[in-house]
């Protein structure tokens, strides 16, 4: 990459990307693309409460990061016209700040917990009564003037999102009367992506290019617009009117991602677990300390795409590459024993 594709690439100010973040959010379902199982059954949801004069029944969202969970929330709001308010499980410190949220909404408005998963278990616990009976008693005071102060709530709608589902309690998930896994995103609505974001950009992209973006999105809306991003820097600086098919593959090729849409961390994990474990089983925390990654980030971000292209598998002992990841690096596949 040269000096001017470099600084190009890290010229884009924090201000213009919230902006443009904010841009490419659709405002209805219609507007929504992809996940259409999702759609179709939260349409019916929102029409019968509204019908009915009701607050939706609570929502848990899940599935792996970037597919448009925080998105979907946010057109839910608007479909019910109602207001958002938006935080995340670890901004929630204590019972007290859960309270001074749900104290400012109005009947029917939505409260959204990005990262519900990481609640603290207090504030979890406080939560139960707040969902299914729109109240909330908290202790207050110390000593003898302890007391317990009981506060009544509007009815309202919890949306709470997350990449890891197992990790909510039984009591908490079984509060949530509407739960919807965000799957994968085709090609082809990935394409349909990509085509409505570069006329938010102000940018052309011919149909071959935004259909290899696409492929190499790996499955994932965030993806795609970033490396979209990306793709147009490469695209002003040859001085293209139209981002080319030539064009896309150079960028992509200069950002490191593959075919298959795997990145440097994607391919690290796979020659780690090939060339220092013999393509596994090996441990998740044996494997986070060889790539010097988080535990965390391999399980939510890196895992699950891997897992769904079939590069990896998990058995009882840990996570095993395939034939796929050998034929993916160049390598030979391991000989059957």
């Amino acid at each position: 990459m040269s000096e001017e594709e470099q600084r190009l690439v890290d010229s884009q100010s924090s201000e213009d990307e919230e902006e443009v973040e904010l841009s490419l959010r659709p405002q209805s379902l219609v507007q929504y693309i992809g996940q259409d199982k999702v759609k179709d059954e939260m349409s019916v949801y929102i029409e019968a409460a509204k019908k009915r004069d009701e607050a939706l029944d609570h929502v848990l969202l899940y599935g792996p990061p970037g597919l448009g969970k925080t998105t979907l929330a946010f057109v839910i709001a608007n479909e019910m016209g109602v207001h958002l308010k938006s935080t995340s499980g670890p901004a929630i410190e204590k019972a007290g700040d859960l309270v001074a949220l749900l104290s400012e909404l109005d009947p029917g408005d939505v409260l959204f917990i990005d990262e519900i998963h990481r609640l603290a278990k207090p504030v979890e616990e406080v939560l139960y009564s707040a969902m299914e009976d729109y109240y909330i008693d908290i202790v207050v005071g110390q000593g003898q003037t302890t007391h317990a102060v009981h506060v009544p709530l509007p009815p309202f709608t919890l949306i709470g999102a997350t990449t890891r589902a197992g990790q909510l309690s039984a009591p908490l998930r079984d509060r949530f009367g509407i739960v919807e896994h965000m799957q994968y995103y085709n090609i082809i609505d990935l394409e349909k992506i990509i085509l409505r974001s570069s006329d938010v950009f102000n940018t052309k992209i011919n149909s071959e290019a935004a259909i290899e973006l696409a492929r190499r999105s790996r499955g994932t809306p965030r993806v795609a617009n970033r490396l979209l991003k990306r793709v147009r820097d490469f695209a002003e600086v040859k001085g293209e009117e139209e981002i080319s098919l030539a064009t896309t593959k150079h960028a992509l090729s200069q950002l490191e991602v593959d075919n298959e849409g795997l990145d440097q961390t994607d391919r690290k994990i796979l020659r780690v677990m090939i060339e220092n474990y013999d393509g596994g089983p090996v441990g998740i925390k044996t494997l986070a300390a060889n790539i010097g990654e988080d535990r965390d980030t391999i399980e939510e971000v890196y895992e699950p795409y891997l897992l769904q292209k079939g590069f990896i598998i998990r058995t009882q002992r840990g996570r095993a590459v395939t034939d796929k990841a050998y034929l993916q690096l160049g390598l030979s596949p391991r000989k059957s024993e």
